[in-house]
């Protein structure tokens, strides 16, 4: 029988096949090519550089990115009559994964190429696209986003920046203060959101710096990212032509919101490179690093910390990639049903908007964990900034904070589930019933499949139980007023999140196992193994933390019974599964998974 195309959220309550998720071992020629590319491109004309990046030498920035669309890589996903290359999203999302170890750079190309351009091509008119996206691709014209306000950061629509039409009726005339504003010191085109006269909710303009009646504040001294331009922008009755208002009245903050789901899993993508070329840093160094007559790589320590940095890394890859393949397959999907595809490219990433929370937010905490252990593996040395930790670390910092906090990405997962069940999009509320009638029911102690991959489903489909039980009660409980409760949503969150990635890594382990052999499924099954061990105790603790909060007496004993047997396994020595991913590391010398 055919099956039907999973839907944004479903995997919470529906198992997922390995033969229907994408895992980046499959990516073809074309795009292992166009990453080499990105790669070379870091090695020759950025990561020699960094000081002077970090620098904000005079047009030095400018120059990388024109560079960088003379080789195309500001285009990858234009389409072919912009002047881009015209490929699907997970190829995108390859390309940022690989420029996204260039620290700075990576975060001047992908406020250019993403929140920058995409709002031009996917709301633009067609004499907006034709006159803006083909300088944009080749970085003729460079782009920034200006959203933030100093009283609207996470609270967006909140901002105060108002236009108001001309007395000719030629231009509206754009007031405002906005912050934050990466690329800011350089760009050409800016994406402005303002409210028009008394409308509640914001526009979106296209600006060119040439419009006059822009200032702004010198550049922010930042803990990070120091080499990416970030301004304050100040719009003094800017006279922006009528024909430059994006979309419709009114729709701006429709347009942040959607763009914000692809900044969300591109920042995640980003974060994967990144973690990457720490991972092999701290390899290199470990081998080379010797104390007690020996290299640091020999102790059970280090090794546990670069197992755990690579397993991390792995997981939330194969999370990522399974995700972007869910939106190009909706994309394909929506454009055979006859939609226009720009609108296509929207509706498919906004179908899975939880996804993309979830990557944005475990990802940045990936990246995160490694670097801070990276800095631990260098010890001194890490701390300064003659060595690479110093500059990741900090560079590190900003992605819990870009493209909505980590903690309102977490509120939004529940709350977009929440609104889809009541929506009758899922059916959130039936599944968490029949795991609340399997808890009234006798256990069934028959026997269980030994299967290859069974004991690992088991646990994958026991963790989705333990989510459903915490959140349907939680619904049921506490009804309207649980939406206040930001600490119990959050932990809803936090097990979510945690099933998807563990999902998400043991779909790639399978399928590797079935395509390639048990062999080459070796160190891919490790991983999957070890994290989805540790992941049964953190959705036990968020779990607990949760019911704690609202449940108590008998109904608290029966939920935490069943928690507990939603989090228990046979026991799996992770220990021996690290030291195997370690050693594999520490023989290559790199991070070769």
């Amino acid at each position: 029988m055919e099956t039907k195309a999973i839907k944004g959220g479903e995997f919470v309550i529906r198992e997922t096949s390995y033969t229907d998720v994408f895992i980046p071992e499959e990516f073809d020629e074309e795009a292992k090519m166009i990453r080499q590319t990105c790669l070379d491109f870091l090695d020759t004309e950025v990561l020699d550089k960094l000081d002077r990046i970090d620098a904000q030498e005079e047009g030095l920035m400018q120059g990388l990115l024109d560079k960088a669309g003379e080789l195309g890589l500001l285009g990858v996903s234009i389409p072919e009559q912009y002047g881009g290359f015209g490929k699907n999203f997970n190829t995108s999302m390859l390309v940022g994964e690989a420029v996204g170890g260039g620290y700075s750079f990576a975060v001047a190309l992908s406020a250019h190429t993403g929140i920058g351009t995409l709002p031009i091509l996917y709301y633009g008119n067609d004499a907006q696209k034709e006159k803006y996206i083909p300088k944009l691709t080749t970085g003729e014209w460079k782009a920034a986003y200006c959203l933030t306000e100093p009283n609207a950061g996470s609270d967006a629509n909140s901002g105060r920046s108002s236009a108001k039409l001309n007395a000719e009726g030629t231009h509206y005339l754009l007031n405002g203060q906005k912050m934050w504003i990466t690329n800011g010191g350089f760009a050409d085109v800016f994406i402005v959101f303002a409210k028009i006269d008394d409308d509640k909710n914001l526009s979106a303009f296209i600006v060119e710096r040439d419009f006059g009646g822009i200032t702004m504040n010198p550049e922010e001294h930042k803990m990070g990212i120091k080499g990416s331009s970030t301004r304050q922008i100040f719009f003094n009755d800017c006279p922006v032509p009528v024909e430059n208002l994006l979309s419709t009245r009114e729709n701006g903050f429709k347009i942040a919101v959607n763009i914000l789901n692809i900044g969300r899993i591109k920042l995640g993508a980003a974060t994967i490179g990144s973690a990457r070329s720490v991972v092999t840093q701290a390899v290199k160094y470990a081998n080379e690093r010797v104390q007690f007559n020996l290299p640091i790589s020999k102790f059970g320590a280090i090794r546990h910390k670069l197992a755990e940095m690579a397993i991390r890394l792995y997981a939330n890859e194969s999370a990522a990639y399974r995700a972007g393949q869910n939106i190009d397959d909706a994309y394909a999907a929506l454009v055979a049903d006859g939609m226009d595809e720009a609108k296509a490219k929207l509706k498919s990433t906004e179908q899975f908007a939880i996804e993309c929370a979830i990557i944005k937010v475990w990802c940045s905490e990936m990246l995160d964990y490694v670097v801070d252990e990276g800095v631990q593996i260098y010890g001194g040395m890490g701390y300064s900034a003659e060595a690479p930790m110093e500059r990741a670390y900090r560079d590190s910092r900003i992605n819990r904070i870009f493209e909505g906090t980590n903690e309102v990405n977490r509120l939004l997962v529940v709350d977009m589930l929440l609104k889809r069940a009541m929506k009758g999009e899922l059916n959130l509320m039936g599944a968490a019933t029949a795991v609340a009638n399997e808890l009234m029911a006798i256990p069934d102690f028959g026997e269980e499949d030994t299967a290859v991959f069974a004991a690992e489903k088991r646990i994958i489909a026991n963790l989705k139980k333990a989510g459903l039980m915490v959140a349907g009660a939680a619904v049921q409980k506490l009804m309207m007023s649980l939406s206040k409760e930001e600490e119990i949503l959050i932990n809803i969150a936090d097990i979510i999140g945690y099933v998807y990635v563990a999902e998400s890594i043991l779909l790639r382990a399978e399928k590797i196992y079935h395509t390639q052999g048990e062999h080459v499924a070796t160190f891919p099954l490790d991983m999957a193994r070890v994290y989805l061990y540790t992941t049964l105790d953190k959705v036990a603790t968020a779990g607990k933390e949760a019911l704690y909060a609202f449940a108590e007496g008998d109904e608290l004993n029966m939920m935490m019974v069943g928690l507990r047997r939603f989090t228990k396994a046979a026991p799996f020595n992770t220990k021996e599964a690290r030291q195997r991913i370690a050693r594999k590391m520490i023989e290559e010398n790199k991070y070769c998974f």
